[in-house]
């Protein structure tokens, strides 16, 4: 991951709302990522967790996550985490394992946002 080539590719949506467009090109960016090294890796399917996340619109992440897959010749994982209770049970077993769990996506603008509410 380079975050200056990040910064390069959700340049000008700094000020975006969470769900907005620079969250689709987030998704765009790292996924083809994903897909590219699951081609050189030879593995034939990705996914992405982000889904579970009440903050994060599944439909745009799996359409990300699909044209990166065809763009790569490996096949996107469809999957929607929050379907039943998937965000609350992420919770509780994150809580049983005494994980670490961040109230942002991990992007500077997110944490940003988190910390005005």
């Amino acid at each position: 991951y380079n975050h200056k080539i990040w910064l390069k590719a959700v340049k000008g949506h700094e000020r975006d709302k969470e769900k907005g467009e620079r969250c689709q090109l987030c998704y765009g960016y790292r996924l083809n990522k994903v897909a590219k090294r699951a081609k050189n890796l030879n593995i034939k399917y990705f996914t992405s967790t982000l889904s579970v996340s009440p903050h994060k619109l599944a439909k745009v992440i799996n359409d990300c996550g699909q044209q990166a897959g065809k763009k790569y010749g490996v096949e996107f994982s469809v999957r929607d985490f929050k379907k039943q209770d998937g965000f609350k049970k992420s919770m509780a077993l994150a809580k049983k394992l005494n994980f670490y769990r961040q109230t942002y996506c991990g992007c500077e603008f997110s944490l940003r946002d988190s910390k005005d509410k």
